[in-house]
């Protein structure tokens, strides 16, 4: 006959059970997002305005800005694969240094361990049957040094090449708003303010969403963002006019 739970764990249990908490867990699909749509808003927006001041038609920087598209998603995609690739080749190279030190130095781990919790309050009375617990299960001692002694959390397999892919496609979304104006409009001087105005709004919109999933203040992140995109677009416009004239 099975054993009854005790009256504590069943307590914890359907306390568990009735708090759900609602945290952001999507940190780093957002920070492509973040990555790949800023750049592709900003870039692409300021190569137009640019080419825009140079007097040129309509059809050029779109050919130009199409070809500055593709060369930054792949560009960016890249980036963002070899980076979640050093993260994960800089995991398993710690991971194997710490399988390796609860074997040949277990004494001073466990000494680490201790200290780890002794940190946050708790006393050598009440953490040494924790460090005592996690020496007979080496997995879960390995886990706990990596999270709370080095700070790292294992990487999605697939991280990189999520990674790649979301940012390359929030690069080509971001960058296909400042061209389409020159889609429908032939003539460039005309293009770019509809190119300055429709970016500028996705930049507000952008800049507002952005700031609400990371926690700043939304419109003042839609305001920054907007400022960093103008000031990009018009330092090309005015430097291309520069170098016409």
């Amino acid at each position: 006959m099975a054993e009854k739970a005790s009256p504590d764990l069943e307590k914890q249990a359907l306390l568990h059970k009735s708090h759900d908490e609602e945290h952001f867990t999507s940190s780093d699909v957002v920070r492509d997002i973040i990555i790949g749509v800023s750049d592709g808003l900003t870039v692409p927006f300021a190569l137009a305005a640019g080419l825009s001041g140079a007097d040129v038609n309509s059809s050029i920087i779109l050919i130009a800005g199409v070809a500055e598209v593709a060369a930054g998603a792949i560009s960016m995609g890249l980036g963002g694969y070899l980076a979640a690739k050093s993260e994960a080749d800089h995991y398993k190279r710690e991971l194997k240094r710490e399988e390796e030190e609860i074997i040949n130095v277990p004494d001073i781990e466990a000494a680490e361990c201790a200290e780890i919790l002794a940190q946050y309050g708790v006393e050598p009375h009440e953490y040494d049957p924790v460090v005592n617990a996690l020496r007979r299960n080496p997995q879960a001692w390995v886990d706990f040094m990596m999270k709370f002694e080095l700070g790292l959390e294992k990487p999605d397999p697939m991280r990189a090449l999520w990674s790649a892919l979301t940012i390359a496609l929030s690069y080509v979304v971001g960058g296909i708003v400042p061209l389409m104006p020159y889609v429908v409009i032939p003539y460039a001087d005309q293009a770019v303010v509809a190119s300055v105005v429709i970016t500028l709004i996705a930049l507000l919109i952008f800049g507002f969403v952005k700031g609400h999933f990371t926690g700043s203040q939304p419109f003042k992140s839609a305001l920054q963002t907007a400022l960093i995109g103008a000031v990009a677009s018009a330092a090309a416009y005015s430097i291309a006019k520069l170098f016409r004239t």
